[in-house]
């Protein structure tokens, strides 16, 4: 099987599935318990804690607050700030193409009072740091931009745009970080980053196991209740073997993201020509494939107008192959892509796009074998073709 699906889920790393059998065989006390079972835990939790600090740097540990994955620790940066910051003013500015956790959540702080702008998207999905700065008031005290684009993988100039904050100290500045851990270099400190969200299944760790940066200068509002785990922000009985095979995910997957970067560049080009050569397929996002550009190095997006793209998805399925369309939060809806109409493309084009994301296990011959089975697919397609008016 070819799994070509890594911004939904990635396949758990050898290492950190070891690492999660055994601390679960082992450390099974609550680490809120007093007995000496109960600090163990306590101790791993904390040297966790201590490991994501010492891969980014300018972090201590007391910054870090554990999860359980991106949506989570988006919904507790967003809605937390907007609260306690609401006596600064009630205007938050975001971009219109953010995951689900981030957009709805800003949606629902609409229908609470906040006043929310939503930034569009060039032809690349890229917002530029000069229209974030330009919708700046006088009432906003919350940015919220991502840092790599879940569907087409546009890479979002987080460090302009915090380095434009900078000057205005009372503006918190939040990044959707879960697509960019281990594929991207990450400077919070230098890119002005007040909360940073990231989720440890998108890096070869378990599922259920998030991180939240929140800068020391920050007090953010309770979005839950009912415990005292994790300064009272993510009550509730810590997962142990999650949180320590996470931070092993993270290590791994951080320590290795320079080489990581420079490979998967070369099958995004690679997969970029094949798909130039056919017609009938048309590219979303940049076409960059280097370092420092507008693109991730392991997502490439695109479309076949006039085509469902679930047909093509169970198409590439029968050869073993697997991709998806929209992000996994959003698969299910039959409505055109949000971030590709707000990229200006077209609706047609739109309600035709197929993600493929690559991992580790991938090289030349994976991406060659995904090239042949879609000018395949497409051939067989072709005659089925429907144009809307």
């Amino acid at each position: 099987m070819y799994y070509f699906d890594h911004c939904a889920s990635t396949p758990p790393h050898g290492d950190v599935i070891r690492t999660m059998a055994e601390i679960m065989a082992k450390h099974y006390a609550n680490p809120s318990s007093l007995h000496r079972s109960g600090q163990e835990a306590r101790n791993l939790l904390e040297r966790s804690r201590s490991v994501i600090a010492g891969l980014f740097a300018g972090t201590e540990a007391n910054d870090w607050l554990f999860t359980s994955g991106g949506t989570e620790s988006n919904n507790i940066a967003i809605v937390g700030a907007a609260r306690s910051l609401a006596r600064n003013g009630k205007h938050i500015v975001t971009t219109a193409i953010e995951h689900p956790s981030v957009y709805d959540t800003c949606r629902q702080l609409e229908q609470e009072g906040w006043t929310v702008t939503y930034l569009r998207a060039d032809e690349t999905g890229v917002v530029s740091a000069d229209a974030v700065e330009a919708a700046l008031t006088d009432q906003t005290s919350l940015v919220s931009v991502m840092h790599v684009n879940n569907e087409v993988g546009s890479v979002q100039p987080i460090a302009d745009i915090g380095q434009r904050l900078k000057s205005r100290g009372n503006i918190v500045f939040h990044v959707d970080g879960v697509q960019s851990v281990g594929k991207l270099p990450i400077d919070l400190v230098g890119s002005r980053v007040d909360l940073f969200s990231a989720t440890a299944h998108k890096v070869g760790g378990p599922r259920g196991a998030g991180l939240l940066y929140i800068h020391p200068r920050l007090q953010l509002a309770q979005v839950y209740r009912g415990g005292g785990q994790e300064r009272g922000l993510r009550p509730g009985t810590e997962n142990v073997p999650a949180i320590v095979a996470a931070a092993k995910a993270f290590r791994l997957a951080i320590e290795s993201q320079p080489a990581r970067a420079e490979r998967m560049y070369a099958l995004r080009q690679r997969l970029i020509a094949c798909l130039d050569g056919i017609p009938e397929l048309m590219l979303n996002g940049s076409r960059d494939t280097g370092i420092g550009g507008k693109a991730a190095p392991n997502i490439v997006h695109f479309s076949y107008p006039g085509m469902k793209p679930e047909v093509i998805v169970h198409m590439l399925e029968q050869h073993e192959i697997l991709t998806s369309t929209k992000s996994a939060c959003s698969s299910k809806s039959d409505e055109p892509s949000r971030v590709l109409l707000e990229m200006g493309l077209p609706r047609e084009r739109a309600s035709s796009g197929v993600r493929v994301s690559f991992g580790d296990e991938h090289g030349d011959a994976e991406i060659e074998w995904l090239c042949s089975t879609l000018e395949m697919v497409v051939q067989k397609l072709k005659p089925l073709e429907r144009r809307e008016d």
